[in-house]
């Protein structure tokens, strides 16, 4: 067994730096005073666990405060903050046909980004790992930032992600992303990389930058191509076993759905059976069949083109099934509508609202999110930084 009476005031030490270094993330600029406050502890400790944290390179101290005025008698009272540009973090959002990445500095401010296609959709996993790395090195130029100042790296993928990180792969469509990027992305940058799926990252966005603050209990609605779901209780994301909570395959076996299509595919496929004579509609002016997309539908719809209102309708009634179908099995307090269709779909939000009554006894309440396709990459941001909080003290930060 460990020597108590040493092992003691380490772990005290530790758990003061914690909730100091806590309550200088939470702030701007805060004097000894303020920390004592908001900390509990003595101003002796106070003061050597900040010089601590300044040695470690996690903080640093501000000039002497009576220069600005504040104080003119006494001792001006020392002043810290947090050093955001002592390390970064990645956040990286892989789909199937590219892959973005972000740079935020520790505040969780975006200083980078890059975007960059993949050459085809079956690919091998060594290509798909290339493109991905070269994505995030030019992002981290565009930062201005070293590789090696990178704290930690979340990537998001378009499939199941157990608690494990692991990758689900009893689908094909899935197994296009079990590329072994964890190690791969280590061993050629020495990063800590975690995978997570795109939709539960897209709820920690929504939640710290969306339409979701304080919002415990939710649901975002990725709903583009297809249907797919991340799903918050108590403040908690919900995996499963395998990481299957939240799939919507489901939708298959329900009445007036029939599949996880997403609002866009729907879209495109309900205006092109439309253009192609199945129905009358002034649509043909938009856009040939071929390459009629969601924005075409709702645009014509703001402009009162009744076929792309009919369109409108049918797809508020969808949404409507499908949501209701998330507010029977969870009771969320909020379904958000995410993805880059997130921003048309607000014209569906009042009709799919009325609809809900009629499906379900206990319908949330709908926004869409103002974060459009980058919803993804913001909550792998998030989800990285909250990884380096957790473990700050662990963390050795390099040198500018």
């Amino acid at each position: 067994m460990p020597d108590i009476a040493t092992a003691t005031p380490q772990m005290l030490r530790r758990v003061n730096a914690a909730t100091v270094l806590g309550a200088i993330r939470s702030a701007n600029a805060v004097t000894v005073s303020e920390l004592m406050d908001a900390t509990g502890l003595t101003r002796a400790t106070t003061i050597s666990v900040c010089e601590d944290l300044m040695a470690r390179g996690w903080i640093r101290e501000l000039e002497n405060q009576r220069d600005f005025g504040t104080y003119q008698k006494g001792r001006p009272a020392r002043r810290f903050e947090l050093d955001e540009s002592a390390g970064c973090v990645l956040g990286i959002d892989v789909g199937v046909l590219k892959t973005t990445v972000v740079v935020a500095d520790l505040r969780g401010r975006t200083v980078g980004r890059a975007s960059e296609p993949f050459p085809g959709v079956e690919i091998e996993a060594e290509e798909r790992i290339r493109v991905i790395s070269q994505t995030a090195l030019l992002a981290l130029e565009a930062a201005g930032v070293a590789p090696d100042k990178v704290l930690a790296v979340t990537v998001g993928l378009a499939a199941p992600v157990g608690r494990d990180g692991n990758i689900l792969v009893s689908q094909p469509f899935w197994s296009l992303f079990d590329v072994g990027l964890k190690k791969a992305l280590h061993d050629l940058h020495g990063w800590a990389v975690v995978l997570e799926n795109d939709a539960n990252l897209a709820t920690l966005g929504e939640r710290w930058r969306g339409s979701a603050v304080g919002v415990d209990d939710l649901v975002v609605l990725l709903s583009g191509e297809r249907f797919g779901s991340g799903v918050m209780e108590s403040g908690r994301l919900l995996h499963g076993t395998a990481g299957g909570a939240g799939e919507m395959a489901y939708l298959d076996m329900v009445e007036g759905v029939g599949s996880p299509d997403g609002l866009a595919a729907l879209a495109r496929l309900w205006a092109s059976e439309a253009l192609a004579g199945k129905s009358k509609t002034t649509l043909r002016a938009a856009a040939p069949a071929s390459e009629v997309t969601a924005q075409h539908v709702f645009a014509a719809a703001a402009e009162g083109d009744e076929v792309a209102l009919d369109i409108l309708d049918r797809l508020s009634d969808r949404l409507a099934r499908v949501v209701s179908t998330v507010a029977i099995m969870l009771n969320p307090e909020l379904v958000v509508i995410g993805g880059a269709v997130a921003d048309s779909a607000s014209a569906l939000l009042e009709p799919t609202a009325r609809k809900l009554a009629a499906y379900t006894a206990t319908p949330p309440r709908l926004a869409a999110s103002p974060l459009g396709d980058a919803i993804v990459g913001i909550g792998a941001v998030r989800h990285a930084l909250d990884r380096v909080e957790k473990n700050s003290l662990d963390l050795v930060l390099r040198r500018a």
